[in-house]
């Protein structure tokens, strides 16, 4: 039968080696890389990506030297004794029918450690640490230390290396400007930038012969000032082919760079433009990425020659078996990205373990084990929000006959509101996957069905999971009632008219998400908003951001001090903030909540007595659980689990909500 994606699908021939498809799993730093026994752990995570169908697997950044760790004991292949960790993850790749090539990862001033080094010595706005500006002999060493981790990885059993030269690393660092500021043969004239890395390609090539799969990752859209322009990457470009690089993979963005490149907010495919300009310039094939997370959309771009090949890093955290579902035609049951970077990005910033908000299991495949329930049970589950369904699809998949009840007339609960949230729309591929998983696991499903402990208690059932979510908090303050007086749920739920002027009490999640949904009247074009030249004319390829059309007059307000969203997500809680700065919000800290009457909302700012004569008060400040279920089936002596919201009613949390309905399948 003929594919539903033939350009995906089809393999491709790189001459000493041909990759079974066009899809690239990208390269991810998982916490894994570090951990004692990880290396036990990535093989597994590997392996199931890569019996997934894969066409090619990249590993998270590993240094050629200790200068260029991440931190201090980062993952890093200087010696033989390394060799071995990373036989692990080769053999079970290659076992799994896979290929897999290792990234060799400079971080140059992007290192957080005081042993950082760069091509001068300028400190990066995301490091406390100023690094040591590299002397020649320094440079000459750490040329031969990429040669050395090639020709490493190669004895570990990898098909290839990915030279990462893009997204303001040190490579990328010596190529700019902005960051080298050299008077001698490594400085000044753009050919002396680039020398750094045309000389690891050739060192790297001499090491390693020519079956050998090289790929580097150059960086074909900057984002910062004094970055490179298009006429000098598509001559990097070249000149790459010309030393014997296999593929090139497209970088955008340097992580300093205050424009979103990976978030949900980002169009999908949205960076596939950069890619397609370079196509024709080079022979060898192109990699394109950022954004890409259906084969719908990976399809699209090869067939319309963007790229000879997609990388997609995080599509393979959510789900394993995305290639061959897609391949079998099953790809409405493809667990969807939804590039919230929650549980990845966010966890690895913190010092956690990877996983994925939507795929608890991902990163931890070695600790949830979905084998058969040894018992199987008749279970209720009441509430099919995102901890309800997580905990559905697992415990039916483990054998058990669950039923699913909810007082609406659609399954997602909060999921529901978050996608109405521009840039959230994502949350939809979410409630697809888990429908349709429902239905393939035979769960059964009633809507508009609100249980009561009678019911419950009549039904007979083994287990009882309460998810049933939870209500917003109602605040005591004088004039709590008034009219103007809104919650989110009434504005994203119930649809409620909100007036020109508003005031937002709490600015947590939910407080930015519905500043962002009631402040974007008219739609924005996405390069326009934050300033994306795509002709990348200019150094960097950026330009003055276009200034939005500012409707509404909103005030938010927190009652402690310090920065509003401090607790919104690391990669992207700063995105959230300039796009609301952006729109005019004007953010208050230290705010006492006095009265609410027809002039609007009475508080104390800092001590000071302020008026803000608003036509609608939103609050979004903080939850209560749902559990008024609990009473009438403790006294019937009805066992049951709370799960989600019902358990914990804080700041809505998906990530908490879904594992914690997995965890619980499991142990059912």
């Amino acid at each position: 039968m003929p594919t539903q994606y033939p350009h995906l699908l089809s393999p491709l021939d790189l001459g000493f080696t041909t990759l079974k498809n066009r899809t690239l799993m990208g390269s991810m730093h998982t916490g894994l890389e570090e951990e004692k026994g990880g290396f036990k752990k990535l093989a597994a995570y590997f392996s199931l990506r890569a019996k997934g169908q894969v066409g090619l697997i990249v590993t998270g950044g590993i240094s050629p030297n200790k200068a260029g760790w991440v931190a201090p004991f980062s993952a890093k292949l200087t010696n033989q004794k390394e060799v071995s960790k990373h036989r692990l993850v080769t053999d079970a790749v290659h076992d799994a029918g896979g290929k897999i090539c290792m990234q060799i990862l400079h971080t140059g001033r992007y290192a957080f450690h005081p042993f950082a080094v760069a091509p001068t010595s300028i400190t990066a706005p995301i490091s406390r640490f100023k690094p040591w500006e590299l002397k020649s002999k320094g440079i000459l060493s750490t040329i031969n230390d990429f040669a050395k981790c090639a020709h490493l990885a190669q004895q570990a059993g990898y098909d290839g290396v990915e030279i990462m030269g893009s997204e303001g690393y040190l490579i990328n660092q010596f190529i700019s400007l902005k960051t080298n500021k050299r008077a001698d043969e490594w400085g000044g004239s753009y050919e002396n930038r680039i020398r750094l890395a045309l000389d690891v390609v050739d060192a790297v090539r001499q090491k390693v012969g020519k079956k050998f799969i090289l790929i580097f990752r150059l960086s074909m859209l900057d984002l910062v000032e004094k970055g490179s322009t298009w006429e000098e990457i598509v001559y990097l470009a070249k000149e790459l082919e010309a030393h014997g690089i296999n593929i090139i993979n497209t970088g955008i963005g340097w992580h300093e760079a205050r424009i979103p490149t990976i978030a949900t907010m980002v169009p999908r495919g949205g960076f596939s433009w950069v890619t397609k300009k370079m196509m024709g310039e080079v022979s060898i094939p192109l990699i394109t990425t950022n954004r890409i997370n259906t084969p719908e959309i990976a399809e699209k771009i090869i067939a319309e020659g963007h790229a000879d090949m997609v990388s997609m890093a995080r599509p393979f955290l959510a789900d394993e078996n995305f290639v061959l579902k897609a391949k079998e035609g099953k790809s409405h049951l493809i667990n969807t990205c939804i590039a919230c970077n929650q549980a990845c990005l966010d966890h690895v910033f913190e010092k956690k373990l990877a996983s994925c908000l939507v795929n608890p299991k991902a990163c931890h495949e070695t600790e949830y084990n979905f084998t058969p329930a040894s018992k199987k049970k008749k279970i209720a589950v009441i509430g099919a929000g995102p901890a309800g369904l997580a905990f559905s699809i697992y415990a039916a998949e483990r054998g058990h006959e669950v039923e699913l009840y909810d007082a609406l007339d659609k399954i997602g609960g909060q999921f529901n509101m978050a996608k109405k949230i521009p840039g959230k729309g994502e949350f939809e591929e979410t409630l697809r996957y888990f429908d349709n998983m429902l239905k393939e696991w035979n769960v059964k499903v009633f809507l508009n069905k609100k249980m009561s402990a009678e019911e419950i208690i009549a039904g007979k059932f083994d287990e009882v999971i309460l998810a049933t979510g939870v209500l917003p908090r109602k605040l005591n303050i004088v004039g709590i009632d008034h009219p103007k007086v809104l919650s989110y749920i009434d504005v994203l739920r119930h649809n409620k008219a909100v007036g020109q002027k508003v005031a937002i009490i709490g600015a947590g999640g939910i407080g930015f998400d519905v500043a962002e949904f009631i402040t974007h009247d008219v739609e924005e074009n996405f390069e326009a908003k934050w300033g994306i030249d795509k002709t990348i004319s200019s150094a960097g390829g950026i330009k003055e951001a276009a200034e939005p059309k500012v409707t509404k007059e909103i005030f938010m307000l927190q009652r402690s001090r310090g920065k509003l969203g401090a607790r919104l997500g690391k990669t992207t809680g700063w995105i959230h903030r300039i796009s609301l700065r952006k729109r005019k919000v004007n953010m208050l800290a230290l705010v006492e909540y006095k009265k609410i009457d027809d002039e609007g909302l009475h508080i104390l700012v800092d001590g000071k007595s302020k008026l803000l004569k608003v036509d609608s008060v939103i609050i979004c400040a903080g939850q209560e659980s749902l559990n008024e279920l609990q009473h009438g089936l403790i006294e019937a002596g009805q066992n049951f689990h709370l799960i989600g919201g019902a358990d914990v009613a804080k700041e809505l949390d998906a990530k908490r909500a879904i594992e914690q309905g997995m965890k619980l399948a499991l142990k059912i």
